[in-house]
């Protein structure tokens, strides 16, 4: 169930994003007297068709194959290949008839709307449930560093108060692109002193292999048990929800990872768990798996120092549409590592399956409508790029054209189309072979 859960979810949000990207091509050619021929929700690849009807003299329809769509424009060169018309003469509804100013708004139009649609989005996410984010001032019990953390020199209780010279507010900048995508510097407050820790230009490549989480999570109190698990060993040695562990043995426990670390290392063993039950204190002896897992859990958002801003309806656009542009930005920063060298492609790339994961196996509707979001204007960077077959290779062509005061030949525009063509297949066989592999590694 949790995997129709996932695969209806990443449908969903790519056929929203995907017809009003097409939409914003269409839009704009029926604005300028162009004729389109064709509007589908994904590729009718080999004539084949889930659905189809016609309408005003345009055929709308779903294809079967999930990567994409397309609207077919009458007089233009593009990944149909259908070259047949352009023997005629121009004319004045085909594409190719028009100036040039009105073909770079309509090849620009998916792009203007994914960019609205994402800016809305954050927008209407912003104003319905404002900002909840952790006040990393009051993170007075500082972090606890993962596998990558600890290998930045990162301690337990570390308190990072600055990223670049600049005052840390909320821990997830600390969790943010400035830092993951490299070449950072952390001002760390340890015992009292400050350290300087160095984040290396291809820390993406450590984050990709692992997760955010082991570079540091926020240090959490090892508050009372919130659940134990049925059948555990937890449940078997008597602990109770509402218990709190404060020492294992003669050695007191403060923290969560000073707990979880303990339960490691008497891996295999016979404990003494020391709890406070009702007021009282009581002891009981626990053995400890293999795994240093007994099954039980705590409720963590229960000892972070949360705050939640909410905005007014127009006050909410500008922060809205900084998170939407601050997703291009990034991504645009991840293109760039990734020509530089400084990230492996294998490391920050991902297709469908990647995305499908990103959703999730549980309906959240808020993480649902952020991700839509977040890929919508993901799809606006991605198809400015200036690759032929894109929107950006169209773009490139006809701002070529207006510089130099007449078109490219037909024949180019063939051979850039078949060119670009081969690009994006060679690019979805990569992304989805590192999905596999990724899952696989997994």
């Amino acid at each position: 169930m949790g995997v129709l859960i996932m695969t209806g979810q990443v449908i969903l949000g790519l056929s929203i994003l995907i017809v009003l990207h097409e939409l914003g091509h269409f839009l704009a050619a029926r604005a300028f007297g162009i004729k389109v021929e064709k509007f589908y929700l994904f590729f009718d690849a080999w004539g084949v068709k889930l659905f189809k009807f016609n309408y005003k003299g345009c055929e709308y329809g779903i294809g079967w194959l999930p990567l994409g769509g397309y609207v077919k424009i009458a007089g233009m060169i593009d990944e149909s290949m259908d070259t047949e018309q352009l023997k005629g003469e121009p004319q004045p509804h085909e594409f190719r008839s028009k100036p040039a100013w009105q073909r770079l708004i309509v090849m620009l139009g998916g792009i203007i709307v994914n960019v609205i649609l994402g800016i809305f989005i954050f927008w209407m996410l912003t104003f319905r449930f404002g900002e909840t984010y952790i006040d990393n001032e009051r993170m007075v019990n500082g972090v606890v560093p993962g596998v990558i953390g600890k290998e930045l020199g990162l301690e337990a209780g570390d308190r990072i108060l600055e990223i670049n010279g600049k005052k840390v507010i909320r821990f997830s900048d600390v969790l943010g692109s400035e830092v993951l995508m490299g070449n950072a510097n952390l001002t760390v407050e340890r015992d009292g002193r400050h350290e300087n820790i160095h984040v290396p230009s291809d820390f993406l490549n450590k984050v990709a292999d692992y997760s955010r989480n082991e570079f540091v999570t926020e240090r959490v109190l090892a508050m009372s048990i919130a659940g134990v698990e049925p059948g555990s060993v937890a449940e078997s040695a008597g602990l109770l929800a509402g218990d709190s562990i404060v020492r294992i043995g003669d050695v007191p426990i403060r923290f969560w990872d000073e707990l979880r670390g303990a339960l490691v290392e008497h891996a295999g063993e016979e404990v003494a768990l020391g709890l406070i039950r009702g007021g009282q204190d009581t002891t009981l002896i626990v053995p400890i798996p293999e795994e240093g897992v007994i099954g039980f859990y705590i409720n963590r958002d229960m000892t972070i120092p949360h705050v939640t801003v909410k905005y007014g309806f127009l006050e909410s656009l500008p922060i809205g549409a900084a998170k939407a542009w601050g997703t291009v930005a990034d991504n645009a920063k991840g293109i760039g590592k990734i020509f530089k060298g400084d990230v492996r492609a294998d490391k920050a790339l991902s297709g469908p399956i990647g995305i499908a994961q990103l959703f999730g196996d549980q309906i959240d509707w808020i993480r649902f409508w952020t991700l839509v979001g977040l890929l919508s204007m993901v799809l606006a960077l991605m198809n400015l790029l200036p690759i032929p077959v894109l929107d950006g290779g169209h773009v490139v062509f006809l701002l070529i054209e207006m510089v130099q005061g007449k078109p490219l030949s037909d024949k180019f525009l063939e051979t850039a189309q078949m060119i670009g063509f081969f690009i994006l297949v060679a690019l979805m066989i990569f992304v989805f072979g590192n999905d596999i592999l990724k899952l696989i590694g997994k």
